[in-house]
């Protein structure tokens, strides 16, 4: 069964490659996703499974090596200049270090001002009603806190400005990278909350990249597994929850369930560390920790293909549910 539904992001075979000396190094391969207008999309796996990467990509921060992106119907992978800043209006992203991602020499008036600034979209007393009403909607008191700087504030309330600044130009797309895994348990559920108020209120679609599985699960309509670059897992957040079908899936879920009870998982865990990017194994990547593995597995790059509907797993020997 396939989705009718027309994607607002199209990301089909998205590869990233880094060079050092002579080797190369494969942190995104062949990733392909698609994300719907007002859903949130969860991206989760260890950490340096190449997340963050990919949605750095997606903004062209890190330039892909192949493969294409397409925001509602329009291929921006190759635009440049004045074409790629404007994409890039429609499409926003919320950094994981919110402190360091602020200006150090701006108020906080003027970092969230900023992008109306560069395209001169609104001025004078339009702008500074704007910048209010945005840092209003954050939790920020604008007549309290709206001249001090990043320096002054903790992580949360730093990710707080980090959103309205992301907001100020009305994005449809919102990339929120690692949002919430250096504040506090307290600090996370309040930004959180902050994200799905303000998706109601903007419409907006989301891209929540976590290593998280229990925040994750909350937050997402649908949630994309990653394993050193690639896409193994992808599927509704119950049905992904409850009945994984792709092994590393399911280890992850075992490993989670202090966390996060409802959880399905084996009980079993999940030995030694990935391989390195620089030699990612044959075949399927996950081969070399994974106890179900066969030649199969080194022989055959596994395709992902659809288990039930909208569910779909890169796996030769996936769970399936009876």
């Amino acid at each position: 069964m396939t989705d009718e539904r027309q994607p607002l992001l199209k990301v089909r075979d998205l590869t990233v490659n880094f060079t050092k000396g002579t080797h190369v190094v494969s942190a995104v391969a062949d990733v392909s996703f698609d994300v719907y207008e007002g859903e949130t999309l969860g991206l989760v796996g260890e950490s340096g499974c190449g997340k963050s990467t990919t949605g750095k990509a997606l903004m062209k921060i890190v330039e892909p090596t192949s493969g294409t992106v397409e925001l509602d119907g329009v291929d921006i992978t190759h635009q440049r200049g004045r074409a790629l800043r404007h994409a890039r209006t429609r499409m926003q992203m919320v950094f994981q270090d919110p402190i360091s991602s602020l200006n150090p020499r701006r108020r906080v008036r003027g970092i969230v001002a900023e992008p109306l600034d560069a395209w001169k979209t609104v001025r004078g007393d339009e702008r500074a009603r704007l910048v209010d009403d945005l840092l209003n909607q954050v939790g920020i008191d604008p007549d309290v806190y709206g001249e001090r700087y990043a320096r002054q504030f903790s992580g949360g309330q730093c990710q707080r400005i980090s959103i309205a600044r992301a907001l100020a130009m009305r994005p449809q797309l919102l990339i929120c990278d690692e949002v919430v895994s250096a504040l506090d348990v307290s600090v996370q559920a309040q930004i959180l909350n902050l994200l799905e108020d303000l998706k109601a209120e903007y419409g907006l679609t989301l891209l929540f990249i976590a290593h998280d599985l229990a925040v994750v699960k909350n937050i997402s309509d649908r949630v994309a597994v990653m394993y050193l670059g690639r896409i193994c897992e992808i599927g509704p957040s119950d049905v992904l929850y409850q009945a994984p079908a792709h092994p590393y899936t399911k280890f992850l879920l075992g490993a989670a369930l202090d966390a996060d009870p409802d959880s399905v998982g084996t009980g079993a865990v999940l030995e030694g560390e990935p391989p390195s990017p620089l030699n990612p194994p044959s075949g399927c990547r996950f081969r070399s920790r994974c106890p179900f593995a066969t030649e199969r597995c080194a022989a055959e790059v596994p395709l992902a293909h659809e288990v039930a509907p909208g569910h779909q797993v890169a796996c030769h020997f996936p769970f399936i549910a009876q």
